[in-house]
Order: structure tokens, then sequence, then C-alpha cells
């Protein structure tokens, strides 16, 4: 077989970040997911005839690997992916979304995903967490998922909607310990993921603030899950993981110094309240953290 030209080598190194997030994000383990995507180049570099549209057919392929890796691990009787599947290439039809406005936007989740919800993902089944991430988290049209999973629009969008109430169901929640929720919150913060936010937020969340903290720019007070969620989205990029005396939490800081400490009150596996405090006395209790452990 002639050497591919350089211009897909060019476009493949292109995606990669793309599809490793995305793979991660199925997957739960980022080594793994690097691994995917190589097959996934393996794969186009066996394709003879052009692709037409690059992003897509990767994203398939990717896509459908891990969904071959996750019903290895836990088999279920949503039917087969064979070798000729994979090699079809992308069976998207015109005029469908293949890839999120902006995907570069995505490269970093692999990141950012946090044990949180890695657990609660593992409550899926292959079919329903792929759906639920290609969907929720990655913004792809059901028509799209449907291509990926050799099924309909509608049992795509039913299988996300069983995933997403998997996911938001309490037993799930109650699997996770307090400083996982504090870090996927934090993370879907960071990574503007709106949807999450809404997941891990209780319906009555507030923010408050204490009079150092308010003084220093933060809102004195947000009422309600949709404008907690609204407020935190995108937002928080400075902000590290702590410990406030033995409570997780985060805090934002400047030249090394935390000046402005999230605390957290986490019940039921979900965030009910945040307060920003600034006073001196709540500073010097700041210990930075690794996951749930003190760091050295």
């Amino acid at each position: 077989m002639a050497e591919r030209p350089d211009g897909d080598v060019d476009a493949f190194e292109a995606e990669r970040p793309r599809l490793v997030a995305l793979a991660t994000r199925m997957l739960g383990d980022h080594a793994e997911a690097e691994d995917v995507v190589q097959q996934a180049w393996l794969r186009l570099d066996r394709v003879a005839e052009a692709v037409d549209s690059l992003p897509a057919w990767l994203t398939t392929v990717t896509s459908r690997l891990c969904l071959d890796r996750l019903k290895s691990r836990t088999p279920r009787p949503d039917g087969e992916i064979t070798e000729d599947h994979l090699l079809a290439g992308s069976p998207l039809g015109s005029g469908v979304s293949t890839t999120p406005a902006d995907p570069a936007d995505h490269a970093a989740l692999a990141d950012a995903v946090g044990a949180a919800l890695h657990v609660v993902l593992d409550r899926l089944t292959p079919s329903e967490r792929v759906a639920f991430v290609l969907h929720d988290s990655f913004g792809f049209e059901f028509s799209t998922i449907a291509a990926v999973l050799d099924t309909t629009p509608g049992a795509a969008r039913k299988l996300a909607s069983r995933a997403r109430a998997k996911v938001a169901q309490p037993a799930a929640a109650d699997a996770l310990a307090e400083w996982e929720v504090v870090d996927a919150f934090m993370a879907a913060a960071r990574e503007g993921d709106f949807a999450r936010l809404l997941t891990l937020l209780a319906p009555d969340a507030v923010v408050r603030a204490d009079e150092a903290a308010a003084e220093a720019g933060t809102p004195a007070h947000i009422d309600g899950r949709d404008d907690v969620a609204a407020f935190f989205n995108g937002s928080a990029h400075a902000a590290l993981p702590v410990f406030v005396a033995d409570a997780p939490g985060s805090a934002w800081f400047h030249r090394g110094e935390a000046r402005v400490v999230f605390d957290f009150t986490v019940a039921d596996g979900r965030v009910q309240a945040i307060t920003f405090r600034a006073d001196p006395e709540t500073l010097t209790r700041v210990v930075r953290r690794d996951g749930g452990a003190r760091r050295p």
C-alpha cells in the first residue's frame, strides 16, 4: 500500500488531542485512550479510498473502539462490532453535525474528568456510556451517535437519557467521597461543563461569602442550582484543591498564597452550599492536597 499523504498525517495529529480527550472520557484511562487513538490511526492507514470527513471518520472509529473495550470489560448483549464495521469508514450522512463547534476546547477534558465522574460512568452499560459521553460531554447530535452505535437516533436518545438518569441517582452519588464531589465540581467549572455542574449541585444550592471575601469582589449570595452553575461555568481556573482544617475544598491562590477559600458543604453526593471565605483565620488553616490526601 502506498504511503498516506503528509496532509493526512498532519490532519490526524491535529485531531489527536480531541480524540484522546474523548476516549479518556469514555474509558477512564488516559494511557488506554492513547492506545485506542493509535489504533484508529492504524485503521486509517489501511483504508485505500479517500475519507470524506476525517474528523467524522476518526470520531466514529475511535468511539467504536472504545465501545469494544468497554464491552470486553463487562460483556453486554448489545451486538458485536466487527473489523469490517470498523473499517467501513464514517457512515455519517450529509448535513449531520459530526464534531462539536469548537473541538479544540475539549482537548483538556481528559485531565479534568476527575475520579467522581469515572465512578458514576462505571455504572453504565457500554452503549449508555458512549451515548452519554458523546452527547452530554461533547455535544454530538443523536443522528451521529446512532451511526456510531448502529442504532436509530431515537434509541440513541433513550440510551443517553437512561444514562443521565443513572448519573443523577443519589445511590450513585453516595458512593463518592466528599473530595471527589468537590474536585469533580471544580473540574466541570474550569472546563465549562454546565450539564455536569447541574448534576453535581443540589436543587436548592446556594453561594455565600464572608465579609472579607465580599470586599475582595466575590458575590455575597447566589441562590438556586441554575444560577450557581452559571456563575461557576468556565471559571475558577486559578483555584487549587485544599483542605480547610480537615474539610476538602478549593482555594484561589495568588503568588503562592491562598487568598479566597471555596468552603463546600456536600450532602448525599451533591454540593449544597459554597461559602467564599477570606478572613485571615480561615486562610491560615488552608493546606494543599492531592485528592483525598494532604500534600507532603
